[in-house]
């Protein structure tokens, strides 16, 4: 198992922003660890620039539509988010000269909204109670009465897997000598699971397993899906995934603030559901590397109360109306 550790504080040197997405750090967390002979790393997609992993994403979709003539300077992009997608885009549309409108449940936290309009983005808000789905089926028919709009879509964009497959993925195996005995994700729009599975099994076949943090259905864990809600990305690939594990809101709460109480990483929710299953994966095994995504960082969700409140507290608040 590799034991050295590499700092690097400049993080390099990039021409603009949009450049500096990705190479972001992985970090052992050495309290949640259940034995000795296992490690378990966080890979911090919160040190993108909008804080988020979905920086990646966006930037794969857009300059792979550039690239293929998909889209023409000025244009308006149209896609549906529970935020960070949004967010991204935005950033990046603002840079590129993009008007950029967003379909967007209404009851995301009042944070999210904000940083769409610093970046200039238009939202159009669709049933709160729907969820990520409601925004999914709105902004499909938006794009099917409206011609000019482009949407890069990305349930069912080739890019945002790929942005994994050549970026998240590579990064880890070079960090960890290529030994990475399980990798935990959560369920989301599928774009990390199968981008990573897919170069993982292409590098390491069934010495890694390839593991999935799905919320019970109806249970609302902001950022992530149960496929048992009706909605299957069509980028999804099941036969990529080892094991699917349910986790439930109470998990992403208590286990998001354990990450900030025990190890100092300031997380959003997801990330804090994606991190139970990876401790629970490790508990099974005596020995390797076991890796999750902390997808974001924690400044999206502090109007929640949940870095702030008793955990007792919070359980009993209902969520659908504050995540």
């Amino acid at each position: 198992m590799s034991q050295s550790l590499e700092n690097r504080p400049c993080g390099g040197r990039y021409g603009d922003i949009v450049q500096a997405i990705g190479n972001t750090p992985l970090v052992e967390l050495k309290r949640l660890s259940p034995k000795p002979g296992v490690r378990i790393w966080a890979k911090l997609e919160s040190h993108n620039p909008t804080g988020s992993i979905k920086d990646r994403v966006a930037r794969a979709m857009i300059e792979d539509a550039e690239e293929r003539g998909a889209i023409r300077p000025g244009q308006t992009i149209l896609e549906p988010t529970s935020g960070n997608t949004g967010i991204s885009l935005a950033m990046i549309c603002s840079r590129k000269g993009y008007r950029l409108k967003v379909v967007m449940p209404d009851n995301v936290t009042p944070e999210r909204t904000q940083l769409l309009k610093m970046y200039g983005a238009e939202i159009v808000y669709s049933p709160g109670d729907q969820g990520s789905n409601g925004a999914v089926a709105m902004a499909l028919a938006m794009a099917e009465a409206d011609a000019s709009y482009y949407m890069p879509y990305q349930y069912g964009n080739a890019a945002n897997p790929n942005a994994h497959y050549t970026g998240t993925a590579p990064e880890i195996l070079r960090e960890l000598d290529d030994d990475v005995s399980a990798f935990v994700a959560g369920l989301g729009t599928g774009g990390t699971l199968m981008g990573v599975a897919r170069r993982f099994k292409e590098e390491l076949g069934d010495a890694v397993k390839i593991v999935a943090a799905e919320p019970m259905q109806g249970e609302p864990v902001q950022g992530l899906r149960s496929l048992d809600d009706g909605f299957i990305p069509p980028i999804i690939d099941l036969s990529l995934l080892d094991r699917k594990i349910f986790v439930t809101n109470h998990d992403a709460i208590v286990w998001t603030r354990r990450l900030l109480d025990e190890e100092g990483i300031f997380a959003g929710v997801s990330s804090g559901a994606i991190a139970s299953i990876a401790v629970r994966i490790a508990a099974e095994m005596d020995e390797g590397n076991v890796v999750f995504i902390v997808c974001d960082d924690g400044w999206k969700y502090l109007s929640s109360g949940l870095y702030t409140r008793p955990v007792d507290e919070i359980e009993k608040l209902d969520s659908t109306v504050w995540w």
